[in-house]
């Protein structure tokens, strides 16, 4: 079975734009959870719902590469992967581009662990773990 990918649409918004009618830089971030939350919902589970099992995933890293830019009411699309599932975390990929022309905007990758609620490390649940490895993450 091939690996999900997760595509997530919607409208750039004006509060997400600067003066020139320019996404600002931080928004694609935002993007970025748009498109995991709507990937682990697809995977069969809302991230809601593993809060309250008790599994927090916090972001450990993000490293995002700007291509071209994208303004005021473009229709926009998320492309989510995931790449890695480990023990205490996971690693999502994304493709944002310009639905008009398919144009790549930014590539993102983020990856987050397991938490506590105190903050503390902690290992993925198995049941978790083995349901995010079939959504298509390597072990």
């Amino acid at each position: 079975m091939p690996p999900l990918e997760c595509i997530s649409e919607f409208r750039v918004r004006y509060a997400e734009t600067d003066q020139m009618g320019v996404v600002y830089h931080a928004n694609y971030l935002i993007w970025c959870e748009i498109g995991r939350t709507d990937f682990i919902r697809m995977a069969g589970q809302s991230y809601a719902d593993l809060e309250a099992r008790g599994v927090l995933l916090a972001v450990t890293d993000a490293a995002l590469r700007f291509h071209a830019s994208a303004k005021y009411d473009d229709a926009v699309r998320v492309r989510t992967t995931l790449q890695r599932v480990g023990s205490r975390g996971l690693t999502f990929a994304y493709r944002i581009e310009r639905v008009a022309d398919g144009g790549l905007l930014v590539s993102a990758e983020t990856s987050l662990v397991s938490v506590t609620r105190e903050g503390r490390l902690t290992s993925l649940p198995s049941d978790v773990r083995s349901w995010m490895e079939q959504a298509g993450g390597d072990a």
